[in-house]
């Protein structure tokens, strides 16, 4: 199936990057564009996308006041929110108003299209940059956590480390040999396991557990 997007950024420049990347790949169709908030929402209402790429700075109504007017009316439309700057606040408010996904602009196109693949499939995405700056304040501020009631496999045990140390899936499964169809049954697994919702709530349990510390 074919997964349909619509871009909102007021920078032409970006947008053209952003259509070139993800139609260089098969399953990703941009059916639409718009440069500020209310034309992506008169867009997302007109043709109904899979997946909205929302710039979080936007005239006439920005990314996140977009994202929650979206997440509110339109939940089937997963808004994966793309910006320049990586500031903690952006990320908190983003992901509160129900963004599935929070990407740099700088993010490699492997980790657009990865991030864009899996908000439609209903899953989550950090940019892999953003994740490791968030956790880093973990590494020196280890707690104690709740363990899981059923323990860890020692493959799910990789995963997650690889995780907190900012791959996508992608790079996980060319790390250990493995499908990214397996490396996502892993990351659902261990979401179930550790009680997270997403790959951050995971990379976060591996620092404060001190998983990491154990390689």
């Amino acid at each position: 199936m074919t997964t349909r997007i619509v871009l909102a950024d007021d920078q032409a420049s970006i947008r053209m990057g952003f259509r070139r990347i993800l139609e260089a790949e098969a399953d990703l169709q941009v059916v639409g564009e718009a440069d500020n908030g209310v034309a992506a929402l008169v867009a997302i209402r007109s043709l109904e996308p899979d997946v909205l790429l929302a710039d979080i700075r936007m005239p006439e109504m920005d990314g996140l006041e977009l994202t929650r007017e979206i997440t509110r009316s339109m939940p089937a439309v997963r808004v994966v929110v793309v910006t320049t700057f990586d500031l903690d606040e952006y990320v908190h408010t983003a992901l509160r108003e129900g963004a599935c996904g929070f990407l740099l602009k700088r993010s490699r196109s492997a980790v657009l299209v990865e991030a864009v693949r899996a908000a439609a499939a209903g899953d989550s995405m950090i940019s892999p940059e953003v994740t490791t700056r968030l956790l880093d304040r973990f590494r020196h501020q280890r707690r104690a956590v709740r363990r899981p009631d059923e323990p860890l496999t020692s493959r799910e045990e990789e995963v997650a480390r690889l995780v907190a140390e900012g791959l996508t899936n992608s790079d996980i499964g060319a790390e250990l040999f493995i499908s990214a169809g397996t490396v996502k049954t892993h990351l659902a697994r261990l979401q179930k396991k550790l009680g997270v919702r997403n790959r951050v709530g995971i990379a976060a349990w591996v620092w404060e557990s001190g998983l990491m510390a154990q390689t």
